[in-house]
């Protein structure tokens, strides 16, 4: 069998054995080149980039001795993804998501694509390292009503607190059983203000709450309260009444407190 062929092969064999791709790559001494990394990355992207107007997904090779860290999380984290980085210049290599992560029924599924796509050992100049640094938030988009694809207050709600907690655990074990070397922090979701579509104010408070249930079982997972850290300057930062996004100085400040958090535990 070619050579080329038999590690991708590999590869994905190794993924089908709940191996993470990145410590099989190991085994090969091949430098990642950039440039190969970088068209895999906006393969991977597609146009997402332009639809949420924002850098958070533009390609930042990793470096040498250089602390790596991922940021999953949902349109709030996109925006901060910005300033975390800027904020973190020159002390860690940070990399979001390559999309919206959407609710804790994505994650695991987001995570694995993008393990197959980047750290695959078939993949020429593929990522060959292990993340520093996981942080990560699921909520917003488990809270939210659906009719249809549309946000609606009299569809369903895309999770229950009982599904939304299934699934916190799901994803904890997931993370400690294939980034063991990683610190995992888990984000507070934000504010869900009055009248905001197809959400109902409060419902962040039930979440969170029960996502700090979960987590209390894993007292080695720490949290990053965003929820408390945003809520005395929700008017100050919102976008428009009822939006749950923020402006810029908003998104700024989220992320200069981010990065103080990974700062902190780098």
């Amino acid at each position: 069998m070619e050579r080329r062929k038999f590690l991708k092969t590999a590869g994905l064999g190794v993924l089908s054995m709940g191996i993470v791709p990145h410590t099989f790559a190991g085994f090969w001494n091949k430098k990642s080149k950039p440039e190969t990394c970088k068209l895999a990355w906006e393969k991977l992207c597609g146009n997402i980039g332009k639809t949420y107007e924002t850098d958070g997904f533009k390609y930042v090779h990793p470096e040498k001795r250089t602390p790596n860290v991922l940021i999953y999380g949902d349109s709030v984290s996109i925006k901060y993804t910005s300033a975390v980085r800027k904020n973190l210049e020159g002390k860690a290599t940070v990399i979001r998501l390559f999309k919206n992560g959407g609710s804790s029924h994505n994650f695991i599924s987001n995570m694995n694509k993008m393990n197959v796509t980047m750290f695959q050992p078939g993949l020429e100049g593929g990522w060959n390292f292990e993340w520093d640094l996981i942080h990560f938030n699921v909520g917003l988009h488990d809270l939210k009503y659906l009719k249809g694809k549309n946000l609606n207050k009299n569809g369903s709600q895309v999770s229950t607190i009982s599904k939304y907690q299934q699934n916190l655990e799901e994803i904890c074990q997931y993370l400690k059983k294939n980034y063991p070397k990683a610190k995992l922090i888990f984000a507070t979701t934000t504010p869900v203000p009055e009248n905001a579509k197809g959400r109902y104010k409060g419902d962040s408070i039930k979440f969170n709450k029960a996502a700090i249930e979960v987590l209390s079982k894993h007292p080695d997972i720490l949290v990053n309260d965003l929820y408390s850290f945003t809520l005395p300057h929700h008017k100050e930062w919102e976008q428009e009444p009822g939006n749950v996004h923020y402006n810029q100085l908003g998104f700024t400040e989220q992320g200069k407190k981010v990065a103080r958090v990974i700062r902190g535990n780098l």
